[in-house]
């Protein structure tokens, strides 16, 4: 007996079929319209859906917002291998800063739209610290579990929304202004914080490898 691909498909994939058709919809909207203009019953007309399914699948439509923000925003992936130092770290970040701006670029524009809805909706703005805080608690954890935290330049958790600030405003400045942000630039920002100290006071003393963990932040 033959059974047809439909029936064998597990009942997830609809969901996730049916969450991929609402997102869809609301990029194409929110590029056209902007957040604010952007209903859930258009939403639901452009997907060919009823609202009922994007309350199925989404509290409300700040919850599928921030969904497609998070789907819209590539990540940010460095690779390296076991027993990596933090300066190898460092320019794996760099690297993967640059790969990720070809995937970033025609998603900035609504990226900051998205972040000025955020400031003017408190809800969302809440939603949006959350997620991130998320995100810091699980990068520090990490950190701590890759690297000897004497290896690194700063508290894990101070680290983390240090690099995160990185990432993004070069993600913005190189996709606005490219030729002021070449990829030299990309990668000594990245290295100043395996630097150990400030050039000028390590001057005159024997080289010390990047990975020396400097003093902490207070």
């Amino acid at each position: 007996m033959t059974i047809s691909s439909r029936a064998g498909r597990p009942k997830g994939d609809k969901r996730a079929r049916t969450r991929a058709r609402l997102l869809d919809a609301a990029l194409a909207l929110t590029r056209e319209k902007g957040f604010e203009q952007t209903t859930v019953q258009d939403i639901a007309q452009r997907a060919g859906l009823s609202t009922g399914a994007i309350y199925g699948n989404f509290r409300n439509r700040d919850e599928l917002f921030m969904a497609l923000a998070e789907r819209q925003w590539a990540p940010v992936k460095p690779e390296i291998g076991p027993g990596a130092s933090f300066a190898e770290l460092m320019d794996a970040m760099a690297v993967a800063t640059l790969a990720s701006l070809p995937q970033r670029e025609p998603a900035a524009v609504g990226a900051l739209t998205f972040r000025a809805y955020a400031l003017r909706h408190d809800e969302v703005r809440a939603r949006f610290r959350d997620a991130m805080a998320q995100g810091y608690d699980a990068g520090a954890a990490w950190l701590r579990a890759t690297f000897d935290e004497r290896e690194l330049p700063m508290d894990a958790d101070v680290l983390v929304r240090v690099v995160n600030a990185l990432i993004e405003g070069i993600t913005f400045q190189r996709l606005l202004t490219p030729d002021l942000v070449p990829d030299a630039v990309v990668y000594a920002a990245f290295r100043a914080l395996a630097r150990p100290e400030p050039r000028g006071a390590a001057a005159g003393r024997t080289s010390r490898p990047a990975t020396t963990r400097a003093t902490r932040a207070r």
